[in-house]
């Protein structure tokens, strides 16, 4: 059975994010490919991920070449990096899918890739990448930056249970 899985923020080509996030890096070519083995080591063909955003600094050829690199059903949530370049630029890179705007997942799971404000009268728990590092306390957030998941897409199981969400709001 396919499973759905959440990232965001690889920022391929960027070579100052080794130096501002600590990345383990030696240099950027060897950051896309770690980052592109540590994707294909969990997800298959048939899974689907979800990108929150912030995917490549490159040109949308070597985009491409990293797009059909990875494995599994690609839906992208541009990220305030990522729209510079329009929907379409996007889907000719690779992506099966691509949204402008945050979406709601499983009717409780907000997508976006800015962590997006949330009152405690809220009944969402936010998905969202863009902080990198850093993380939002409370139960209302739920950071998939490549940082806190070694480079890792996580399952929408590891972020349900870690959100403890009832049966009946998932």
């Amino acid at each position: 059975m396919p499973t759905d899985f959440f990232i965001s923020d690889h920022h391929f080509g960027h070579k100052n994010m080794i130096d501002f996030e600590s990345r383990p890096f030696s240099n950027v070519e060897e950051m896309t490919s770690e980052m592109i083995a540590a994707w294909n080591s969990v997800v298959g063909n048939e899974d689907k991920v979800f990108h929150l955003g912030d995917f490549s600094f490159l040109n949308q050829e070597k985009t491409k070449e990293i797009v059909s690199s990875l494995n599994g059903y690609k839906f992208l949530i541009l990220g305030n990096h990522d729209r510079g370049r329009t929907r379409s630029w996007w889907l000719d890179a690779g992506f099966h899918e691509v949204s402008e705007h945050p979406i709601i997942y499983k009717h409780f799971f907000f997508l976006s890739h800015e962590p997006m404000y949330m009152n405690k009268h809220m009944p969402y728990v936010n998905v969202h990448g863009h902080i990198h590092g850093q993380k939002y306390e409370g139960k209302s957030y739920f950071n998939v930056c490549v940082e806190h998941w070694a480079y890792k897409p996580v399952t929408f199981e590891q972020i349900r249970d870690s959100v403890v969400v009832s049966e009946e709001q998932a």
